[in-house]
């Protein structure tokens, strides 16, 4: 997807070999109209699987599943990391670890929401260590309902979260596969050149 490819190179900040930020136009200002294209983006790529739910975690993937959902027209869902009180009802719920906040909680989703007549979507924005999206698959597969994959806007290839995906025998995309970054550059898989991206501030 070059649009996302060409916004990465140009408003990315890498932080380290491991840390990219891209909150000026993803996951804190969103830019609406990439949100969507994005949307419409999983949506051709899933359109062989009859999806029934978009189903993601609080708080970043949250437009793109909305996106998704638009483009597929179906509901979207998302599982929150601390229960309400209104959730009163009984749930599914997994422990995921988040690599960028460092910490580990429980998230849970409604059982009333998702069932065995479901094929589910998972959407989120970014794919590094694979866990929070394992316990997602783990919901999904707990509640009787179809995978029918894993759409990632952006995946750091050279992090173990493709493999742990893949060896739970799921289906993944990601719109933008990073193989290596550092400060001021960042490489593309299948791209041969490296993009000279913003330096550290």
């Amino acid at each position: 997807m070059e649009v996302l490819l060409e916004r990465i190179r140009r408003e990315g900040l890498i932080l380290s070999d491991k840390v990219l930020k891209v909150d000026s136009f993803l996951n804190h200002q969103v830019d609406t109209q990439l949100a969507l294209e994005i949307g419409r983006e999983f949506g051709r790529i899933f359109a062989d699987e009859p999806v029934t739910k978009v189903l993601t975690i609080e708080a970043s993937g949250i437009q793109f599943a909305m996106a998704t959902g638009i483009a597929l027209n179906v509901p979207f869902i998302y599982a929150k990391k601390k229960k309400a009180v209104t959730l009163s009802e009984e749930v599914y719920s997994a422990q995921v670890h988040s690599f960028t906040r460092r910490e580990t909680y429980q998230v849970s989703i409604s059982r009333k929401y998702l069932g065995p007549d479901d094929r589910v979507l998972i959407v989120d924005d970014f794919l590094a260590t694979g866990a929070a999206l394992a316990g997602l698959v783990k919901i999904v597969r707990e509640s009787g309902a179809k995978l029918a994959g894993v759409g990632c806007v952006i995946e750091k290839s050279f992090q173990e979260g493709r493999r742990l995906l893949e060896e739970m025998d799921v289906r993944v995309h990601s719109l933008a596969r990073i193989a290596s970054m550092s400060p001021g550059e960042i490489q593309f898989i299948e791209e041969s050149s490296i993009h000279r991206v913003k330096e550290t501030v």
